[in-house]
């Protein structure tokens, strides 16, 4: 069995079951919401698809720490060895809203990187996922490799961008790149997932608010796929100090990517603070 398969099988299975029960609660109506600390929302199904896959990961792996955004976080668990990253629902307020652009993400770090990722999206019955073996995609029953974009003029950047968080940061990066085709969506994952399978080529997210749970999973993906992903100023995505991202994020196909920093890092000196 090839290196880490069996984590990713679990972790995809995990994924696929907790993505059917959140599709069965969205289409049931009965969503139970409420605000989170920050007035982020979170539903039933957020709480629903954690203890699925909380449950199944310490059935299949107990001798590793894992961190759900809907449990505390263990004592110890940042900067072990290996630690599980899970976004039970990634984008709740597509899912409130009856759409289908949210995600369930699970990702595994090793020594400080992710290593192994897997972002279902039930209601486009579309998967994302990456092991060392590489990096693919599933719609239905047809599975394909993933690989990035070849752009590399960055006034021809295809961005992809947050759909319910605009910011005014955002406006100013697309005026310093010339940017014109910008698509919005929800999920962090679907984002990444988008760059990875090369329909879109940057994603940008100019504030401090994301967390290692957002990006773990996504980054397994891009990266095997041949992208990039750091914060705004180029430095690595860090796994082993603390949960919240203070940087920001910049994804891309890898072939924009230095330029881009250049370009946009001066214009948000305020995340280096």
């Amino acid at each position: 069995m090839a290196r880490l398969q069996r984590e990713l099988e679990v972790a995809t299975e995990l994924a696929r079951r907790a993505g059917a029960d959140a599709l069965r609660i969205q289409k049931g109506g009965v969503l139970d919401v409420e605000l989170k600390a920050g007035e982020e929302p979170v539903t039933i199904a957020d709480h629903r698809a954690s203890e699925i896959i909380v449950a199944g990961l310490r059935a299949a792996f107990p001798d590793d720490p894992l961190i759900s955004e809907e449990l505390p976080p263990a004592p110890g668990a940042l900067g072990s060895q290996r630690l599980w990253l899970i976004d039970p629902i990634d984008g709740t307020k597509d899912f409130i809203q009856g759409d289908d652009g949210y995600s369930i993400m699970i990702g595994l770090v090793e020594a400080g990187r992710p290593v192994v990722g897997v972002v279902h999206i039930p209601g486009q019955d579309r998967t994302y996922w990456a092991s060392p073996a590489g990096a693919f995609m599933s719609v239905g029953d047809k599975v394909t490799p993933l690989r990035v974009s070849d752009v590399h003029d960055v006034e021809k950047i295809r961005l992809v961008a947050s759909k319910s968080h605009r910011m005014d940061d955002l406006d100013r990066v697309k005026l310093e790149l010339k940017i014109s085709d910008e698509l919005n969506v929800a999920s962090v994952g679907a984002k990444l997932g988008l760059i990875a399978v090369g329909v879109r080529d940057l994603y940008i997210n100019p504030a401090s608010k994301t967390k290692s749970w957002d990006t773990c999973a996504p980054e397994a993906i891009l990266v095997a796929a041949g992208g990039r992903l750091t914060d705004v100023f180029g430095g690595p995505i860090e796994y082993d100090k603390e949960l919240k991202h203070r940087r920001g994020l910049l994804a891309s196909n890898g072939h924009v990517h230095d330029e881009v920093v250049q370009r946009v890092s001066p214009l948000l000196q305020h995340l280096a603070q």
